[in-house]
């Protein structure tokens, strides 16, 4: 009876060795990949900070843009309705 319970020792901690070396395995894995996913999601947030400041570079320039073409708009109008009244 004792050699059974050696040898079932030995084959448990076999089993037991081998679990923990894939556990391993899997938990250096999993780090990796939370790494890579902090990785992407700091380069998505700073893609969304420079598209925010373009976004309101645009918005703050497209006051004065409007404002410019407006006032060519008016000064177009009133140059060709002059030459259309003096003809």
């Amino acid at each position: 009876m004792e050699k059974a319970s050696e040898l079932l020792v030995i084959i448990l901690s076999s089993v037991l060795v081998v679990f923990f070396l894939l556990l391993i395995t899997v938990l250096l894995k999993v780090i990796w990949v939370l790494d890579s996913l902090k990785r992407i999601a700091e380069k998505a947030e700073r893609l969304a900070d420079s598209a925010e400041a373009v976004g309101q570079f645009f918005e703050n320039v497209t006051g004065p843009v409007a404002l410019g073409k407006f006032l060519a708009n008016i000064t177009h109008h009133a140059f060709n309705h002059n030459k259309k009244k003096g003809e």
